[in-house]
């Protein structure tokens, strides 16, 4: 039989204790199953049989696939991009406090001036970024409530379900479809909220619940509700609203049903970002173009 040299951290002596092969300094009678290196608790991996090495765990991890989810994202551990956008709306409604004139009053922050969606703006005087800087605004404590709350309802199961990139695209195409509305109906008047995004939430999780043939019950009451809120109460703008709406109904279709369930894979994630990249560019084109198709409509 061929004689091999001792794992690091093993004595050739039987007597002597083992040490751990990454922490030399602490002895241990624990092996891994895989290599027989001496582990110590700090780098015990527990395997279906005994204890692995780390060194083991990621030699072995190398060839396994990452898991994707049903609509070809990769499988969320934790929602991150949900919370991360729930606290910057947050810190912008701080700021919005921090510097208004007086102390506390949200809507009059130089802020809202500055970065609100505001159609005129952008088009005359190529202020586009208020097109994605108008949702982390809001007009006040409950209009920041409602959206947040919404948020933390529907985002990380959206991010569940899509994956973070995919969740991340939908946020932004919403808000970016209800600005677009709010740009060509209603250029002069100008508005801030992530209603936008959050309506794109709904329509998606709309679509998408009902390819996962679940219980869409109380999301379309809840979604009634809000558009009869839209609409019925005064100082609300509901192009934000319906555009998100439409282009989270859109977006959610894409990634329900397009392509096919058969195509999974790299291929699935070329289609998707092809049919986002399409969404993006007639967004472009409406905005472009939309302020001038409407007042030739209007005479």
């Amino acid at each position: 039989m061929a004689a091999y040299p001792p794992p690091p951290g093993a004595s050739s002596d039987p007597g002597t204790p083992r040490t751990c092969y990454r922490h030399t300094d602490r002895e241990t009678g624990v092996g891994c199953t895989r290599c027989g290196n001496p582990i110590c608790p700090d780098c015990m991996v527990e395997a279906s049989v005994g204890f692995q090495c780390p060194s083991c765990v990621a030699e072995g991890n190398r060839g396994v696939r990452s898991g994707r989810t049903t609509f070809g994202g990769k499988v969320v551990v934790k929602p991150y991009v949900s919370w991360t956008i729930l606290v910057m709306m947050v810190v912008g409604f701080v700021l919005q406090l921090g510097t208004s004139d007086p102390i506390g009053q949200a809507t009059r922050s130089p802020l809202v001036s500055m970065f609100s969606m505001w159609g005129a703006g952008a088009v005359l005087y190529g202020e586009w970024y208020r097109l994605i800087t108008a949702a982390f605004l809001h007009g006040g404590i409950f209009h920041l409530l409602f959206n947040g709350y919404a948020m933390f309802i529907l985002g990380p199961q959206l991010e569940r379900w899509l994956g973070h990139g995919r969740f991340l695209a939908l946020w932004i195409l919403g808000a970016l479809s209800g600005s677009v509305l709010s740009l060509i109906a209603a250029p002069a008047q100008p508005s801030v909220g992530a209603s936008g995004a959050i309506f794109a939430l709904f329509g998606a999780v709309f679509v998408i619940g009902r390819s996962l043939r679940l219980d869409m019950r109380m999301i379309m009451v809840l979604l009634v509700l809000n558009l009869g809120i839209t609409f019925l109460v005064p100082a609300i703008s509901w192009t934000a609203h319906i555009g998100g709406l439409v282009g989270g109904l859109v977006i959610g279709a894409i990634f329900a049903h397009l392509p096919g369930r058969s195509v999974k894979g790299a291929r699935r994630t070329v289609v998707h970002t092809l049919l986002l990249a399409a969404f993006a560019v007639l967004l472009v084109i409406l905005s472009l173009t939309g302020p001038r198709l409407w007042g030739l409509f209007l005479g």
